[in-house]
């Protein structure tokens, strides 16, 4: 029975669709005016294990994850680059796909982008407007009235009276609280804009997924999620726009991801601190990156260094080191560890304790290739198969262990250096085989014989 933390009820609670066995789930998704960085890419997989394990259980899932093509960071970055505010996004939604194909992201069902929805942000507009939880000053903007929305901070457990210490109006907004947000932006001199009742204009951010949402899900679904640093004000404003707008509850369960960090603080693009995604899978394969975000749980932060990496390059190595050279078979057995896995994963999706299952399974298909490859074969098979849900272990072995070796050493000059070592061991050549083996570790190869053969690796 899969229970989810609930950041809404700050519980755990039992999952139940509110439609038989259909799952209904929005996450926000990226702003694009950059390349994706690695705290990106830690709720883009944290969200693609949410939908891996939902569909391997069993649920039939709709999955929404939309794009901000418009805000002011992407109209400040096309005019710093000299270039259309379309052209910028279009290149880096090409980017993100990337990035996500090279770390076994699924692509979302639906991906609508903001800028396609526009008559729909004027039609929720116009119905706040209408129940007067809205209100257009005039000037070409329009203002939610949070003071009016009984329910505002039941998310973020904030109270209206503290956020007011210390809140104000700037001298051109014409709000009447200092806590109401904008839903439309009146046109300033050389941004783009679209006309709208209010005049011409372009949507905040916060209407974006409101009506996104709800126009791809309807007006109450099982599952948003995000980043937790979008719980406030995001979230919160999508609660307050959506619940006043059709008089429903917004969404039944929401689930927040933590953050990636360098040496305590979020990675952001504010701080300066981030690493691209492209620029961390040029220095490390992209199945070590991925597991590095999954082995750790959705909801705890994780703090980015170059040993965590290679942690995680390790313990895939032993993953891959138990797959070598056992044929490809149907999954058998393994039923224990079967158990075991789901009631990690069905615990609010508890990674690391569904990777000590899988631990354990290398530590027994070890075992079992000293007797019964054929038993090994088939609980490997299975390895495979539960490990398919965190996304990793897909891959040929051998392709794992030798990945990065081009461009650092010649591998058809490894395999005749390893062939000459094998001949000098049949003619108890000893001092040959060692000098074949030095010279191999001054390459960065590192060398396992077994029953079955020599193989090689590249060191760390």
């Amino acid at each position: 029975m899969l229970t989810i933390y609930n950041t809404l009820t700050k519980s755990k609670e039992v999952f139940k669709p509110l439609d038989g066995n259909k799952v209904r789930m929005y996450v926000c998704g990226m702003t694009v005016y950059d390349f994706c960085h690695l705290g990106h890419g830690r709720s883009m997989v944290a969200f693609d294990l949410v939908t891996r394990w939902l569909r391997f259980s069993g649920y039939e899932l709709t999955y929404v994850r939309n794009i901000t093509d418009i805000d002011d960071k992407i109209i400040n970055r096309a005019r710093d680059n000299g270039e259309t505010f379309d052209a910028l996004t279009a290149r880096m939604i090409d980017a993100m796909h990337e990035d996500e194909a090279r770390l076994n992201i699924l692509p979302p069902d639906l991906e609508p982008r903001a800028t396609d929805h526009i008559p729909g942000m004027h039609a929720m507009i116009q119905t706040l407007i209408d129940k007067d939880y809205a209100y257009a000053p005039g000037n070409g903007d329009v203002y939610y009235r949070v003071g009016k929305f009984v329910g505002y901070g039941k998310l973020s457990r904030k109270k209206i009276e503290d956020l007011r210490i210390g809140a104000r109006i700037e001298v051109d907004e014409a709000k009447h609280d200092p806590l109401d947000f904008v839903l439309w932006k009146g046109v300033k001199p050389g941004e783009p804009s679209w006309e709208s009742p209010w005049g011409p204009g372009r949507p905040g951010w916060h209407i974006e997924c409101s009506v996104m949402s709800t126009c791809c899900l309807g007006d109450t679904f099982d599952i948003h999620g995000g980043g937790n640093d979008l719980e406030f004000p995001h979230h919160e404003n999508e609660i307050a726009q959506s619940e006043a707008a059709t008089g429903k509850p917004y969404a039944n369960a929401w689930m927040h991801c933590g953050m990636i960090r360098i040496n305590g603080e979020k990675m952001s693009k504010s701080l300066n601190n981030f690493f691209t995604i492209r620029d961390v899978l040029e220095k490390y394969h992209p199945e070590v990156v991925r597991y590095l975000l999954v082995s750790s749980h959705y909801r705890s932060s994780i703090n980015y260094s170059e040993d965590s990496l290679k942690e995680s390059k390790g313990a895939l190595e032993r993953f891959y080191h138990a797959l070598r050279g056992l044929p490809r078979v149907e999954p058998v057995g393994g039923q224990s560890y079967i158990e075991r896995f789901t009631q990690a994963m069905n615990d609010d999706f508890g990674t690391p304790e569904a990777c000590a299952v899988l631990f354990d399974m290398v530590r027994e298909i070890n075992r079992l290739r000293e007797g019964d490859e054929v038993a090994a074969a088939g609980l490997a098979a299975r390895l495979r198969e539960l490990a398919g849900v965190l996304g990793v272990l897909q891959m040929d072995a051998e392709d794992f262990l030798k990945a990065g070796a081009e461009g650092r050493v010649d591998a058809e000059q490894v395999e005749a250096l390893i062939e000459a070592r094998l001949a000098a061991r049949a003619g108890k050549n000893w001092a040959e085989s060692d000098r074949i083996r030095d010279e191999l570790t001054a390459l960065g190869v590192v060398l396992e014989d077994s029953k079955g053969g020599t193989t090689w690796r590249l060191a760390d």
